[in-house]
């Protein structure tokens, strides 16, 4: 089984939409987020590889570019409540939707808020 991944990282900000969410999770602020693309496969394209790693640089380069400063709240994609595990998955079908036939069978997207704290979401491609 073959491995790529690639990351990058931005800063957005959210608050969260639950009940009580505390002082600070309720009102917007700023994560750095970091964000692990991951691909894998059994096999090799027909040029040695798993997957082109500038057309994956190029999809993250432009979802960074659309999630840095914003505020996460007011994006469609993010209505109801815009934690970390959402944004993944978010992220994850974005990737996806951004290379056209990858010879990997999946996807998995890591993505940090903070140093401590992380979420992923795996699909198929």
């Amino acid at each position: 089984m073959y491995e790529l991944s690639v990351s990058r990282d931005f800063v957005a900000q959210h608050y969260l939409t639950v009940p009580e969410p505390g002082p600070v999770e309720g009102e917007p602020h700023s994560h750095h987020y970091e964000v692990d693309v991951r691909f894998s496969g059994p096999d090799l394209n027909e040029y040695g590889y798993l997957v082109d790693i500038d057309a994956v640089e190029a999809a993250l380069d432009d979802l960074t570019a659309r999630y840095r400063d914003e505020l996460l709240n007011d994006l469609p994609a993010f209505e109801g409540n815009p934690s970390v595990e959402r944004f993944a998955r978010i992220f994850a079908d974005a990737v996806a939707e951004r290379l056209d036939a990858p010879a990997p069978d999946r996807l998995s997207v890591r993505m940090w808020e903070d140093d401590i704290a992380w979420a992923s979401y795996e699909r198929s491609l």
